[in-house]
């Protein structure tokens, strides 16, 4: 027996949950902020109902209330709905470059975005014909001073922030060669700012290197990491300003100049 598709229309199973998608398509309908009465009218709850829903929406700030008795959509959904944009924006600007790239040099090309202290595969190119490859899952994740990724973030980090993250997370190493002394981690991420481009020589896995440059939305901002993997032996240099190019192109299909 076939199972149904779900339906994307389909009613949460949780009412409160309901309510609350009820409650911010309302606020969305309007520009202006509606008062209590208006959202208990236009989505049928009751105003106790209505006036308890928004509050632990405004906790989140999900919900913002200008005044008393008045409310509009927070800016926390706007902080949300910009980090789902400009991580889709780079994978969509970032794929056909990025497979133009892995034929180039028939190594797997990765595409992954920070996230607190760890870095996120959210994309990848690669061919399952090729020989010895190192293929990284897409959701993946690893701290950022094992990776070259990694290194470009906490390279736009300031100082302060650095030790905070060495503080935070110990830099515990994986291998014989993980930078797990801030001395060193900072050396290495002054060379990185200096050069544009970062390395992983075996730090995160014995037998792998990777070398990677950064992508830039249109503010300048670094969102996004481009890297090469390929076993220690295979990783050539001469790739890096085809690297460089390519995370380039992707920057400016995000309207970085």
């Amino acid at each position: 027996m076939r199972k149904s598709l779900p339906d994307a229309h389909q009613t949460p199973t949780i009412q409160v949950i309901e309510r609350m998608f009820s409650l911010i398509d309302v606020l969305a309908s309007r520009e202006e902020p509606m008062s209590l009465k208006e959202i208990s009218q236009q989505t049928g709850l009751h105003p106790s109902t209505t006036h308890r829903i928004l509050n632990d929406l405004a906790v989140g700030r999900f919900i913002d209330r200008p005044e008393a008795g008045s409310y509009r959509l927070g800016m926390r959904l706007l902080e949300l709905g910009n980090l789902v944009k400009g991580r889709l924006n780079v994978r969509d600007a970032a794929l056909e470059p990025m497979r133009e790239l892995h034929k180039l040099i028939q190594q797997p090309v990765n595409l992954s975005v920070r996230q607190g202290d760890e870095i996120v595969y959210i994309e990848r190119a690669y061919s399952e014909r090729s020989g010895m490859q190192v293929v990284r899952a897409i959701g993946g994740r690893a701290p950022l001073h094992l990776t070259s990724t990694g290194k470009l973030f906490l390279a736009s980090d300031d100082l302060q922030r650095v030790r905070a993250y060495a503080t935070r997370t110990g830099l515990a190493g994986q291998t014989r060669n993980s930078l797990t002394q801030l001395p060193l981690l900072e050396r290495e991420l002054a060379r990185v700012r200096q050069s544009g481009t970062a390395h992983d020589n075996e730090e995160l896995e014995l037998g792998v290197r990777c070398m990677a440059a950064g992508i830039h939305d249109d503010q300048g901002k670094l969102v996004a990491g481009l890297s090469i993997s390929a076993p220690a032996d295979r990783l050539d240099d001469n790739w890096l300003p085809r690297l460089q190019q390519t995370a380039n192109q992707i920057s400016a299909a995000l309207g970085h100049i």
